[in-house]
């Protein structure tokens, strides 16, 4: 339990750092609030010692004239209190979607320098969970946690001193019942309830984990008439969520009793000092009813800040998956003070050599010893069955995972060979061109897509890449040709026309080096002889390394190395 005490403080307070530069904003924010509060109870207050005066004065014409002064008073602490609060709501959410802007920016960069190898163990439903219900629980905590604790804590000690002003053992008794309701209930909830709250969070990525993929398999779950399984499947898991949900409502539920409970107790207690001080003659009868309002109507703040805990559980499991993966280390990190490369073939002809290179996936191994030459205008044709470690091969010479042993070297031409650790990753990635076994497709226009190779490309550089890909035909022949919107991850358009598109982007981006990864896949004969053919010019300038299981590929290539 203390340990997830301490974990809570370390999110709060690493939540909290990000705040620095907005800290001028929060600072007005929490006076404005601080000031709202204390206009907020003062009306009572005033009320109240108004209302004792007349009370004590019925037949004194001249404290009867001053009720009208007492209500301009009010009237302008309740105006106050509306414009004060505004002013602090406005503080809060101004730097709430400051920094969950700027949080969305560090989580996006993170994703990018966690190369494939460590993104591909991800579940993406609980990916894409985090990335925006998580981070948008976090303007709880930005608008609404941060600057009311600030202000509780004020208010509290501000509110304690006026009390004890009025009577000292009252004043203590307050400053008692503010930490009570404020402190030590919700933290003590927050404590009982922050494992529910992450499990909820968890669970709830889980179950976006699911639905993600049942969405995506809807086209085989009626094929192969799963849906009962697969609903079962969604209802155990809506009721795993329902559990935890009902768990935290309880902690909830139990809080609010015992909060309510203590103002109470609290206020009572206070009455009956206050009563028993006057009977001493230790205060007169106004500062019975001031005390005993004052008491009362002051426990908004630190009521604001035990409401808190009942979604700060969550709020901080949010939180903590989000710094989990600002603090995820990269299986390989990115070169920045390496070697810029210029690609050159050595006297060999070779612009690359693996040597002796072993790779596993945890215990599994995929490569062992391998070694080999890749030649400058040539097509160097990779085959073998699955599994056999030939798109392995591919992503370690573009780096996307570290080798275990061996070494891969790329030919500069000044530097002449240099390990593939010491070359700056944006120039090795310059350098290569590479094609995936499955297309990417965001929701936009076929020529957007096809320029994801080279964002800044002419329309005819973006055509001539179509037409080497032999997709131009395709696209031309759209209602709105290039402008022409795919549908989201390219539903609207077949397998074979992605692959097409994708190739289109490899031909668009020019790197002296093209790594396919069964680029004809789901091309027809036709379109794969095409294909090829544009394949086989491209290489005249370029090196080309072909992964495919298809014999029929490998006829273009040069040499050809089987995997077994």
């Amino acid at each position: 339990m203390k340990n997830e005490k301490s974990s809570g403080l370390k999110i709060m307070a690493r939540l909290i750092i990000l705040v620095k530069p907005l800290t001028a904003v929060m600072l007005l924010g929490i006076l404005l609030g601080t000031l709202g509060h204390l206009c907020a109870i003062f009306v009572t207050v005033i009320g109240a010692e108004g209302i004792a005066i007349v009370a004590t004065n019925i037949d004194n014409p001249v404290i009867l004239k001053s009720v009208k002064r007492f209500f301009g008073v009010l009237v302008a602490l309740g105006i106050l209190r509306g414009l004060l609060h505004y002013g602090e709501q406005y503080c809060n959410h101004y730097i709430a979607f400051r920094i969950l802007a700027i949080i969305r920016h560090k989580v996006f960069d993170k994703l990018r320098i966690l190369c494939p190898a460590k993104l591909e163990g991800k579940e993406k439903g609980n990916l894409i969970t985090m990335i925006t219900t998580d981070i948008e629980l976090l303007e709880v905590f930005f608008a609404h946690t941060i600057s009311p604790i600030a202000i509780a804590v004020l208010v509290s000690v501000l509110m304690s001193i006026f009390i004890g002003m009025q009577y000292p053992t009252a004043g203590i008794i307050a400053a008692i019942a503010y930490v009570t309701v404020g402190g030590i209930i919700p933290v003590a909830n927050e404590v009982e309830s922050a494992e529910a709250g992450l499990d909820f969070r968890s669970l709830f990525g889980k179950m976006n984990s699911f639905i993600l993929g049942a969405t995506y398999g809807i086209d085989e779950t009626i094929q192969f008439k799963t849906g009962k399984a697969t609903l079962k499947q969604l209802n155990e898991k809506s009721d795993e969520l329902k559990s935890t949900r009902e768990e935290l409502v309880g902690f909830e539920k139990n809080q609010k009793s015992l909060t309510n409970l203590s103002i109470h107790v609290f206020s009572l207690i206070i009455l009956g000092v206050m009563v028993y001080a006057y009977s001493k003659q230790k205060v007169g009868f106004e500062q019975v009813i001031i005390a005993t309002v004052a008491m009362m109507s002051s426990f908004g703040p630190v009521v604001a800040l035990a409401s808190l805990s009942n979604n700060l559980n969550q709020t901080l499991a949010c939180g903590k998956r989000v710094l989990d993966l600002l603090d995820e280390k990269p299986q390989v990190k990115e070169v920045y003070d390496g070697i810029n490369i210029e690609m050159v073939a050595n006297s060999k002809g070779n612009v690359a050599s693996v040597n002796n290179v072993s790779f596993s996936y945890d215990d599994a191994q995929v490569l062992k010893d391998v070694s080999v030459d890749i030649k400058k205008g040539q097509i160097l044709g990779i085959h073998g069955p699955s599994g056999s470690g030939k798109s392995t091969l591919l992503r370690l010479l573009m780096r996307f995972w570290k080798i275990d042993a061996g070494q891969i070297h790329y030919y500069d031409k000044v530097d002449g060979p240099i390990e593939i650790d010491f070359i700056n990753t944006a120039s090795l990635r310059e350098n290569q061109s590479f094609v995936t076994q499955e297309t990417w497709m965001s929701h936009d226009t076929i020529a957007k897509n096809i320029a994801v190779g080279k964002p800044d490309a002419s329309m005819d550089e973006i055509v001539e890449a179509a037409k080497k890909a032999s997709i131009h035909d395709f696209i031309t022949g759209l209602s709105h040709g290039y402008d022409t919107v795919v549908g989201e991850l390219g539903s609207t358009i077949s397998g074979g026309e992605k692959q097409r598109i994708g190739i289109a982007r490899a031909f668009l981006h020019g790197g002296n080096m093209m790594l396919l990864d069964e680029p004809t896949s789901s091309l027809d004969s036709l379109n794969e002889g095409i294909i090829l053919k544009s394949l086989k010019e491209e290489a005249k300038d370029k090196t080309v390394v072909l992964v495919s299981h298809r014999k029929s590929t490998m006829g273009v290539a040069d040499s050809v190395i089987d995997f077994e």
